[in-house]
């Protein structure tokens, strides 16, 4: 007998899959549980027409072209405070200036089976947190590291706290290399260890911070990982939530890994590098945490309602050594997508081969959204064809010359092939398999041809 839910979820699923095939619109099964997710709670929804105003019925619009700036501002208006905005295909820079007049609620990840980045936001948090008071059902256990030589005092209010709210927890002091200083391997360390040792989805808190009210919000979400972009780009590991999945196992570990490999990198880069490899390879569902909980103390900006007060300068300043470093990428995180030097997508192949190769996606800013849409699919179904021999396939979206010559280099030091195209250029049913004949590795392919 199936339960009253189970069809509800069925006939929701159903409809999206009929919404989506309708409008041409691909989208892997964690983008379409994540939409379901989004129906249930807000309501139905809807694919936008340019130009019109989204029905008071409608809980979740899609976008699927980039608005002008009039039509930017003519939707913010319109939207209601309990909705959001899904757009599928998220790695598109056209869709930037929209993106900064909402807040970001999440992302996820391009896949095979739909290689495009989901991104979701609306006005604000409350629609979709927890009512304030609300317990969990989800088991959540929240972890923290100190450096030993700060001592027990360091970690005492949050412990207290925790207790206070019944909330398991396990915070530990750490030997660390250099003294009261704690690099983020240790901290990434730490956090393996914990995800070894429990099975509960992990909630890492510093340790020094203080709690105003439950931390509950990330077990209410179903997401593989939360965390908070500081200034809308900067990745904050003072709060990171780990849901028990494949996915998050994937981020802590590569965040490590990166960790362990560059010590003197400052750990919300390290943090942010591990969350673009692991976005490119899987469809990693991510929720942007609300300020509420990375408020620094004595700020003027914090919330009014907080849940993590960290004690952070109001100036921010130890949020990294060097001011300008990474600054290539922060018009992409503050959009919460891959920047033009980061492979947008990473696919693998069944060819027993080590080889690889980089396909270059230029000129996408005078590009139209379902003509680059349509380009990103036919590359991809282009390698799951006939891959050519080759191993992995990475995809880099290039919007300036800049994020080219980046792309090809790293391309180059890796000993990649690489293809250069543009999103109105047919590519040929056997591309793959031609580059792959060819043995000048060092050479680039630039691709020729409109498309019919």
């Amino acid at each position: 007998m199936i339960s009253a839910d189970t069809a509800q979820a069925d006939g929701l699923q159903t409809n999206f899959d009929q919404l989506l095939a309708a409008n041409g619109i691909r989208m892997s099964a964690a983008q379409r549980r994540r939409l379901a997710w989004l129906s249930e709670r807000l309501g139905p929804a809807v694919v936008h027409q340019a130009g019109s105003v989204p029905a008071r019925d409608h809980g979740v619009i899609i976008l699927v072209e980039p608005p002008s700036g009039p039509a930017a501002e003519m939707l913010y208006r319109s939207l209601r405070a309990d909705c959001a905005v899904v757009v599928p295909f998220g790695e598109n820079p056209a869709f930037d200036f929209l993106k900064s007049k909402l807040t970001d609620f999440g992302t996820i990840g391009p896949s095979f089976d739909g290689p495009h980045e989901m991104w979701w936001g609306g006005l604000n948090w409350r629609p979709i947190a927890p009512e304030q008071g609300s317990r969990s059902e989800a088991s959540l256990r929240v972890v923290s590291c100190y450096p030993r030589a700060c001592g027990d005092d360091r970690a005492r209010a949050l412990r207290d706290k925790l207790a206070e709210f019944r909330i398991a927890c396990d915070i530990a002091p750490i030997d660390t290399a250099d003294g009261e200083h704690m690099r983020a391997a240790d901290k990434s360390g730490f956090m393996l260890r914990m995800w070894e040792q429990h099975r509960e989805p992990l909630l890492f808190i510093e340790a020094d911070a203080v709690l105003s009210e439950p931390p509950l919000l990330p077990s209410h979400l179903d997401c593989d990982v939360a965390l908070h972009k500081w200034n809308r780009w900067e990745m904050s590991a003072r709060t990171l939530y780990l849901g028990r999945s494949p996915a998050a196992e994937t981020v802590l570990r590569n965040w490590h890994h990166i960790a362990s490999a560059h010590p003197a990198v400052w750990e919300g880069y390290s943090l942010d590098q591990a969350w673009s490899l692991t976005s490119s390879q899987m469809a990693l569902d991510t929720v942007w945490l609300p300020r509420s909980y990375h408020a620094p103390a004595e700020d003027a900006g914090t919330p009014r309602h907080t849940t993590i007060v960290h004690n952070l300068p109001t100036d921010s300043s130890d949020l990294g050594p060097d001011a300008e470093f990474g600054v290539a990428m922060r018009a992409a995180r503050r959009a919460s997508r891959s920047g033009g030097r980061d492979a947008m997508i990473v696919i693998r192949s069944q060819a027993a081969s080590n080889e690889a190769i980089t396909v270059i996606m230029r000129d996408i800013a005078a590009s139209d959204a379902r003509e680059m849409a349509a380009s990103i699919e036919a590359v991809t179904g282009a390698f799951a064809a006939d891959c050519g021999g080759f191993g992995r396939l990475e995809l880099a979206l290039c919007p300036w010359q800049d994020d080219i010559r980046a792309a090809k280099s790293a391309a180059k030091s890796a000993n990649h092939r690489i293809i250069e195209i543009a999103p109105w250029q047919t590519l040929p049913a056997d591309l793959f398999r031609t580059v792959g004949q060819s043995r000048d590795a060092g050479s680039v392919v630039v691709m020729a041809g409109q498309r019919g």
